[in-house]
Order: C-alpha cells, then sequence, then structure tokens
C-alpha cells in the first residue's frame, strides 16, 4: 500500500515539473477578467460544492484511515477527475454502513 502511495507521489510530482510554461511570453489583462473565462463562474462553485460533499461522505465512511486520506488526497489535489474517479470506483455502497473517526 505505501509503496503504491510513493509511486502515485512520484508520477504526480513528475508531471507538475513536466508542466513548467513552455514560453517565457507574459500576458496583459486590459479589460474585465471574468469576460475572457478566468472568473471561475458558476462550473467553479458547483465543482467547489461537490468535492465538499466527496469530503464529508469519505470521512463519514467505514474503510480504514489511511484510504479516507488518500481518497481526500485524491478529491483535493484533482478536484473534478477525482471527484469523478471517486464516484464511479471507490465502491461507495460497501463503505457506508458505520463510522470510523479519524481522530
Amino acid at each position: 500500500m505505501l509503496h503504491n502511495i510513493y509511486a502515485f507521489l512520484f508520477l504526480l510530482f513528475t508531471m507538475l515539473a513536466s508542466a513548467a510554461p513552455v514560453g517565457d511570453e507574459t500576458v496583459t489583462v486590459t479589460d474585465h477578467a471574468v469576460r475572457y473565462g478566468t472568473g471561475g463562474g458558476i462550473a467553479g462553485l458547483i465543482i467547489l460544492i461537490l468535492d465538499i460533499i466527496v469530503i464529508v461522505e469519505v470521512l463519514q465512511s467505514n474503510r480504514p484511515v489511511p484510504h479516507k486520506l488518500l481518497w481526500i488526497l485524491i478529491v483535493v489535489l484533482f478536484p473534478l477527475v477525482g471527484m469523478l474517479i471517486y464516484f464511479f470506483f471507490s465502491n461507495r455502497e460497501a463503505h457506508k454502513s458505520s463510522y470510523e473517526p479519524i481522530l
């Protein structure tokens, strides 16, 4: 399990390192930023609310604590993709029966 976490973190940091900007151009915005789609808007708010719902559901599940922390880490690092992976692949019904607090 720990080896898988290390491999995941290595892959994550490799992806982050390769995401460095290619050019050294600077972008200047002369008009309202929301007009160009950089404001976040309704979609960002919806994703934030759904991510909070996922985190609360993970905390209330009967998964072992390391599994809870890993799911929360995935959802926090990759908000949209992590939420979708959780909803489709987490076997939510099997872990719904009881509550194991983290602390």
